[in-house]
Order: structure tokens, then sequence, then C-alpha cells
């Protein structure tokens, strides 16, 4: 006999399993009813109505904007200006609200910089409106020529804020983004020297620690430098309106040893600017140098250090052109033959004075953002005078011998000395007698591990005195000599 509950375990899967057919009949007829009005829906409302319909509702639910800053263009070659400007904002401006930050390094590794980590959202205000910043990273698997997978990853800013606000956020506020953000990359970048070999530039770290407050000069002369570049950094309204490429030209001229060199670093530390040092006679021809000269950027200083010695940018250029013409002349055709095969022709320089021209103060001049174009030269009077007039070097500066005052801050520099009883001997010899700030200098250096004031001051009072009678006995041949030149002529 059956036990009466195995019967009704029977009966009650027979049940369940009736429920189930029932539920799934009901659920395949409830499918089938869907799709057919889903059907019937097509066919009398387009997608793009739908689509259209779709976007009014979202914009009534969602009063946002959203605006998307890709980290690269469509070639993936370049990060955007744009994106760079924002990334330095936000990390020195809203990182601090962040829970994940990523680190990375500034300044040859010696500063930490914090920026929000992917997938952080942190908030800004602008003017009273709140905004948000979202990072955002998506990696996408892409096939390489080798035929195995490799992840593609993109980078983006999205930024979220009120519809009512849009003239004020893509107005003012991205504006004022990319101003700061390209103002704290400037103060927080390794800053470089670069030098070209022959079309390409190379560079090392510039940690020069010259500033206009170490350098020997005149307060005024100086302050009067100062001014005229800070002045120039902040002028680019002022260019625009007149019509001008905004940049300018620096001709630093004396005798060697007197902070040529050193100024141009005190510049380049005062402004936050990289330093280009372009060799000419490195340069092949006017294409070459072109090519060099576009891809200096802005916020940068262009260097051509002794500039009479470069190529043949002098004011003698057509004298020499004719001397040139005349001895090839008095060449025989077969010296001429032999010139022409010269296999070390072709690693000379061709480039002309009107191709350095044509950059500086030409069409290409205005290429570039802010840009210093500064030339040294022992010789002043050897230069073309085209290559030296106001526009082209609008500033001329003299560095001449050491003054008293610029001694002054020799010894604070060095001796960490503002007055001792020396001083007016120094000063009165310093007056008759002309020795370059380079040589009062070396008789400041410490000699020994322990610096010797009293050692150091008697040291450049003796070479002062030399050189004054070195000076007095060079006076005395020279009128010697213009005695003798006008005896002769009579």
């Amino acid at each position: 006999m059956t036990h009466p509950l195995r019967i009704w375990g029977h009966v009650r899967r027979q049940r369940q399993g009736k429920k189930m057919g029932e539920t799934l009949g009901n659920l395949g007829s409830v499918m089938a009813t869907l799709m057919f009005i889903w059907a019937m829906f097509r066919q009398y409302f387009p997608c793009d109505h739908i689509e259209k319909y779709s976007h009014k509702l979202m914009k009534f639910f969602y009063p946002h904007i959203q605006i998307t800053f890709d980290e690269y263009g469509r070639g993936h070659f370049m990060r955007h200006e744009f994106y760079t400007a924002i990334d330095t904002y936000l990390s020195s401006n809203t990182a601090d609200q962040a829970n994940r930050l990523k680190a990375n390094t500034a300044k040859n590794n010696q500063s930490l910089v914090l920026t929000i980590d992917d997938g952080e959202e942190v908030e800004d205000e602008f003017e009273g409106v709140k905004l948000w910043w979202t990072s955002r990273t998506i990696t996408a698997e892409t096939r390489t020529s080798h035929s195995y997978e490799q992840p593609d990853e993109k980078r983006y800013y999205r930024l979220t804020f009120h519809k009512k606000h849009r003239d004020l956020i893509t107005k003012k506020y991205l504006s004022q983004v990319l101003t700061q953000g390209e103002a704290i990359k400037v103060r927080t970048r390794q800053r470089k020297l670069y030098t070209n070999s022959w079309s390409m530039w190379s560079h090392v770290v510039f940690d020069h620690p010259a500033t206009f407050q170490t350098l020997a000069m005149e307060a005024d002369k100086k302050r009067e430098v100062i001014e005229d570049l800070v002045s120039f950094s902040q002028a680019k309204d002022f260019y625009a309106r007149i019509g001008k490429a905004w940049k300018r030209g620096y001709l630093l001229y004396g005798p060697p040893g007197t902070g040529k060199s050193t100024m141009i670093a005190a510049m380049a530390n005062l402004l936050l600017y990289d330093v280009y040092d372009l060799e000419l006679t490195a340069v092949s021809d006017n294409t070459v140098l072109r090519k060099l000269l576009m891809q200096i950027p802005s916020k940068s200083i262009t260097v051509i250090e002794d500039i009479d010695c470069s190529l043949n940018l002098t004011g003698q250029r057509k004298k020499m052109k004719e001397n040139k013409a005349a001895e090839e002349e008095e060449k025989g055709p077969i010296k001429k033959q032999a010139k022409v095969g010269d296999s070390d022709e072709g690693k000379t320089s061709k480039v002309t004075l009107s191709g350095l021209l044509n950059f500086i103060d030409g069409l290409w001049s205005a290429s570039k953002g802010e840009r210093l174009i500064v030339f040294t030269t022992n010789y002043m009077e050897k230069l073309d005078p085209a290559l030296i007039r106001r526009g082209r070097m609008d500033k001329h500066i003299e560095l001449s011998y050491c003054s008293f005052e610029s001694f002054k801050v020799l010894a604070k520099n060095y001796l960490e000395l503002d007055s001792h009883h020396l001083f007016d001997t120094i000063e009165r010899l310093l007056g008759e007698s002309k020795v370059t700030p380079a040589d009062v200098a070396e008789h400041l250096m410490p000699k020994t591990s322990v610096a010797d004031v009293e050692t150091s001051l008697k040291s450049l009072v003796q070479a002062l005195e030399m050189a004054k009678e070195q000076a007095m006995l060079k006076a005395k041949e020279e009128g010697k000599e213009k005695e003798s030149s006008a005896r002769e002529e009579d």
C-alpha cells in the first residue's frame, strides 16, 4: 500500500509543473505582445523622432551641460595644450578634495606633483557658480601589426555645470583655467638649456644660479633692465594692439669678462624661460636655420653669443666678398677646379645675414608667442648696422668695466662684506684703471677653506695698482706713436 505522504508529494509536483507551464506560457504571450507593439510603434514612429524627443525629455529632467576635453587629438601624436593646462590647474587648485591621487615628480625629481586619479570627481567654484571636474580613462583592445592585442587608453576630463551658466563658464571660466594652468606649468616645470647640432636640438637641465640680485652691475641700470623685461612679459595685448610680433631683441656688448652670459642666465631666471643657445656655425644653410628657429617655443630666450665671430655677419661682408672675388680671378683654372671639388665645402655653413634677419624681423618672426632674442658681442662696431638697428635689437645694454658699485655687489656675494677700510682705496683705483668684474671676482674668490677678507682685498688692491701702471704705460706709448706719425706727415 502506497504511503499517503508519497501520494501527496506526487500530486504537489504535478500542480507545480502545471503552474510553471502556465507561467512560461503567459510570459511567452506577453513577449509576443510586446514585440508586436514595438514593431507597430517603430512603423508609425521612426527612430530619428524617438531620439529627438528623448533628447528633449533628457534636457528637461537633466539641466546640466557636459564638456569633454580629450588628452590627444585624432592623430594621437601631440597632447592637447588645453588638457595639459587643465591637468596642471586641477593639481594645484582642487587635488586636495580627491581621495585618490596620482603622484608625479617635477623639477628634476626634486618636487612632488599630485593630480586626481581616474574616476575621481572634484568640485570647483567660479563667481559663485559650482561646477564639477571628472577624470576618466577608457581602455580599448586594439590589434597591432604583430597580431596580438594591446590595450589603448584614452584619457579625458569632463566638466559638468548647469546650463544657465553656459556663457559664464565657456567664455570666462575656461579662459581662466587655461591662463592659470599655463602659468603654473611655467613655474613648476624643469627649465632646460638647448643647443643645436646641425638640424636638431639637444638639451640639458638649466640650473644656473645667477640672478639680478647677484649680478655685478649698477643698481639704476639693473632696475631699468628688470622693468623692461617684466613689462615685455606682460604686454601681450599691447603688442596685439599695435600690430607687432610679441618679441623683443637685446644686444649685450662690452669687453670680455663683463658678465654678458651671466646676464642672460639672470634674465632666464627672472622670467622662468628656457634658453636656446644657437650656434650658427653648426647650421648648414638658411633652410635648416628656419627649421631650428621654428622649433623654439614661446617663453624662451634665443641666444647667439659672440655674433661678431659667427659666420660673415659683420659690416665688412661686402668688402670681404669683393676681396674674395679678386682672389678667385688671380687663381688659375686648375685651382678653381680644385676648389669646386673640395670635399670639405659641403660642411661649410651657408647661413646668410638676410636669412637670419628674416626670422628676427620678417614674417617668420610672428610664428610663435612671446620670445626674447639676445645677441652678445665684444665689438659692436664690427656688426652690420642692419643687424642691430632698433626694431631688431630693441635694447642695447653696455656691460663695461667694473665700477665701485659693481664691486660692492661682488664683495657682498663673495665675502659677505658691506664695508671695509680698504674700500676707499679700491674705489679710487677702480676709477683710475680698467678691470672687468671677472678679474675682480677672481681676487675675491677664497683661496683657502677659511675665507680671509683682508688677504683677498689686499690682493685686489695690488692687481688694481698694476693695472693702473699698465694703463699709464700704454697711454704713453700711444702718445709717442701719435707724435711720431704727426712728424712723418709734416
